[in-house]
């Protein structure tokens, strides 16, 4: 049996990033635990403070099928380069024709160019684009592919 898990992102705006991530990988904001109606509901049963209630969001995916992200809001800001990162999987895999794959790549890297995110570069090998290396707006990094 495989455990549950899910993924933290610490940030200095939680509820941006969270919008950002929600449009990226198409999840939704996260429903309140169950036995509350309301995030404020539960934040209020656990004594946490109100000026703390937007130090956290939560995204799932609609489906449920893939684990559930938080965003908490930390202090210090991002320095160096992620470990680890997201590939966002549009193109439907280097199987495909490239003109069939890469204009959804770039559909993709438009879509969340508007949303706040850049490029950092496309990965080019031997002159044929693979992927694009992004950043979401606090400067995480993450894959178009």
């Amino acid at each position: 049996m495989s455990e549950q898990w899910s993924l933290t992102v610490d940030c200095a705006r939680p509820r941006e990033l969270a919008a950002f991530w929600c449009l990226a990988l198409g999840y939704v904001p996260a429903s309140p635990p169950q036995g509350f109606a309301t995030w404020e509901a539960w934040h209020a049963h656990f004594g946490i403070p109100e000026d703390e209630w937007d130090d956290g969001a939560f995204i799932e995916d609609p489906a449920g099928t893939r684990p559930a992200i938080s965003f908490l809001k930390v202090p210090e800001p991002k320095v160096v380069k992620n470990r680890m990162h997201v590939d966002i999987q549009v193109g439907g895999g280097r199987h495909e024709p490239l003109d069939v794959r890469w204009p959804r790549v770039q559909a993709m890297v438009d879509k969340l160019v508007a949303a706040g995110g850049s490029v950092l570069g496309p990965d080019v090998p031997d002159g044929t684009p693979d992927h694009v290396t992004m950043a979401d707006p606090e400067g995480n990094e993450f894959d178009v592919l």
